[in-house]
């Protein structure tokens, strides 16, 4: 039996972001765009689906008097994560 894959990390977008924000624990949303590719909008609608599920924590501030977001991933979402990948082998691994 397969398993149902998790809707917030089965989209290409939010996926991409996670899977940096593995990498680093935490990035500005100026380094996802880039990484990314995807518009300011589209990114940051993203970015909210994953901060409304828990995975990730976003942080505006100042910095030399510019206004940055920081997004930080959280236990939850490495949690998540995890479990994703661990569904994802389970496909393959039936292949």
């Amino acid at each position: 039996m397969f398993k149902d894959l998790d809707p917030i990390l089965h989209s290409q977008l939010r996926l991409a972001i996670m899977s940096l924000l593995i990498g680093v624990q935490e990035a500005e949303f100026t380094f996802l765009k880039e990484k990314t590719g995807a518009t300011a909008g589209n990114l940051s609608v993203q970015v909210q689906k994953l901060k409304e599920a828990g995975y990730i924590e976003v942080v505006k501030q100042f910095k030399d008097n510019y206004p940055q977001t920081l997004c930080k991933i959280t236990a939850k979402g490495i949690d998540a994560f995890a479990q994703y990948v661990e569904d994802l082998k389970g496909y393959l691994g039936r292949a």
